[in-house]
């Protein structure tokens, strides 16, 4: 039994930080091709110089990147603080409250659905053979050979962020001026319907739901942005 529910940890500890980097690398793909892809839809919409749309790429590209980085640093950074934190206040507990601690586990296993003996008995095997990691796993859901990793965060967020952005700049520029807004809403929309599917098949969230969020946002931005852009230009003809 012991052996099972370590085997357990071990596949959890490894999945939280799979998903970590997923959400990571979605959230950063998908606000670039959004974020890019309104950005330039409403220059677009407001001048025709593909100078002055490459220009506001490039600049988007490389702000939003290092935005989507530095934000992402930060948030992982507080959270692996938080979970040292509480690792900490854990190992505390059990060199000088070891009872009390034994007793929780117990009650833990037992709100899971174990047996008071089969739990009495999983919680002694577990925490003769690591108490520290049998309680943190239980009690907090952390492994702490796992913490999460704010520089992969960082790293994987800057990455997807420009390649996602790439995807309505490259569009956008190539095409003349009577192509370029309908090219890249489908573009743009193709595109968040492929990382909706990868999102929802990783995660296990519901396929259709996840796909209409995505699409329904990148096309409600684009619209705005670009009707934005009409009225500025119309303003200064």
């Amino acid at each position: 039994m012991a052996e099972i529910l370590t085997h357990k940890e071990q596949h959890s500890g490894e999945f939280a930080r799979k998903l970590n980097w997923l959400r990571a690398t979605v959230l950063g793909a998908n606000d670039g091709i959004i974020s890019m892809a309104a950005l330039l839809v409403g220059v677009a919409g407001a001048t025709a110089n593909v100078h002055t749309i490459l220009l506001t790429g490039v600049a988007g590209l490389l702000a939003g990147a290092c935005s989507m980085a530095a934000g992402e640093y930060v948030s992982v950074s507080s959270q692996r603080d938080t979970e040292r934190d509480l690792l900490a206040k854990e190992k505390y507990e059990l060199e000088n409250f070891k009872e009390s601690e034994f007793e929780e586990l117990v009650s833990l296993y037992e709100k899971k659905g174990l047996k008071p003996d089969t739990a009495q008995q999983v919680a002694h095997e577990l925490t003769e053979h690591d108490a520290f990691l049998a309680h943190v796993d239980a009690e907090l859901g952390i492994d702490p050979e796992n913490l999460t990793s704010p520089w992969q965060a960082a790293i994987a967020s800057v990455v997807s962020y420009t390649i996602g952005g790439l995807i309505p700049t490259l569009v956008i520029l190539f095409p003349s001026a009577a192509w370029r807004i309908p090219l890249t809403f489908i573009a743009v929309l193709i595109a968040l319907i492929i990382t909706g599917v990868i999102s929802a098949r990783a995660s296990g969230a519901p396929l259709l739901a996840t796909v209409v969020r995505l699409v329904t946002g990148g096309a409600i931005a684009m619209v705005v942005t670009f009707g934005v852009g009409r009225l500025f230009n119309v303003s200064v003809s």
